[in-house]
């Protein structure tokens, strides 16, 4: 079966998906760190010239989110977006396959003395993050300085499913499928870490509406759900690419307090706030080209 799966892969409707990688990978191990950077804005640009819908669903949410922005300065941050987008698609190469002496350099981090003495309480922790366009990028350096777990979701593209798959399994504590909550916990049990991202559009029994940057917003109540269930205290990480070649730099958080409160609104709505302050200190580099809006109760679809 296994034999069948992987030849079934070489067929030719998914040569693309095996070019690309192909080319991620030589990337990764030829192209110095300042020259990806010039190569990822120049695939973002591409991006926005073809990629129309995306284009379109990232307008929406920046005009959502940045009223106040006039539409001169709204196009320019879409365009920043777009080149964060293409940067953050080369530094996926980079997360996978470049060598740890190439990406030391490149780090600089605050916080994980606080990520340690939280699991010196005996418990795991829920390293409460986002979409950002490097989040590929900012897991591989947080892993150059404390092993943890990464929840995923799975791609739509095998060939592409089974590099994440692979990348993940080889880089960090776990690779863990979003939907495999048992696995999640029994993680946590196990003290370890864990990479968990609520903030894409979520419509089912665990939901509400919160506010992201004013806007409602159908949010996943999880967080406080699996705060509460485990006892794993809840730290923000966040990581960003500073201007220029500086690299990254990566925050983790105190635990945060009289958290889960029991109201799963306000808990929903912190946790927006959180993410939204974060997404504030490089709004470029968040992932608009996401729905994020869509899914919402009597409300109708702005896209």
């Amino acid at each position: 079966m296994a034999d069948t799966r992987s030849t079934r892969l070489l067929t030719p409707r998914y040569w693309p998906a095996w070019a690309g990688l192909g080319l991620l990978w030589l990337s990764a191990r030829t192209l110095p760190y300042a020259l990806a950077l010039g190569a990822g804005r120049g695939l973002g640009r591409l991006a926005y010239v073809f990629a129309r819908e995306r284009r379109h669903i990232a307008e929406v949410n920046l005009r959502l989110c940045f009223p106040e922005l006039s539409a001169p300065a709204l196009q320019a941050r879409l365009r920043a977006h777009f080149a964060s987008l293409g940067i953050g698609l080369l530094m996926t190469g980079f997360a996978w396959w470049a060598s740890d002496r190439k990406l030391k350099p490149l780090v600089e981090i605050e916080g994980v003395e606080r990520l340690r003495e939280a699991l010196g309480r005996g418990r795991g922790v829920i390293l409460l993050s986002a979409h950002f366009t490097d989040l590929e990028m900012t897991g591989r350096l947080l892993s150059l300085h404390h092993p943890f777990a990464v929840m995923y979701r799975r791609h739509e593209n095998p060939v592409i499913e089974r590099a994440f798959q692979g990348n993940r399994k080889r880089r960090f504590s776990a690779a863990i499928p979003r939907d495999d909550i048992r696995r999640l916990l029994r993680a946590l049990r196990d003290k370890l870490p864990v990479w968990y991202a609520p903030d894409q559009s979520y419509r089912g029994p665990n939901s509400t509406l919160a506010p992201f940057f004013g806007v409602p917003a159908a949010t996943n109540t999880g967080t406080a759900r699996l705060a509460r269930v485990s006892r794993a205290p809840v730290l923000l990480f966040t990581g960003r690419r500073l201007p220029g070649a500086q690299g990254y730099r990566l925050t983790i958080s105190s635990p945060l307090e009289a958290f889960p409160s029991g109201d799963p609104q306000a808990d929903a709505a912190r946790i927006n706030g959180l993410i939204e302050a974060a997404v504030r200190q490089a709004p470029e580099q968040y992932l608009w080209v996401h729905r994020r809006f869509k899914k919402r109760p009597g409300l109708p679809d702005p896209y």
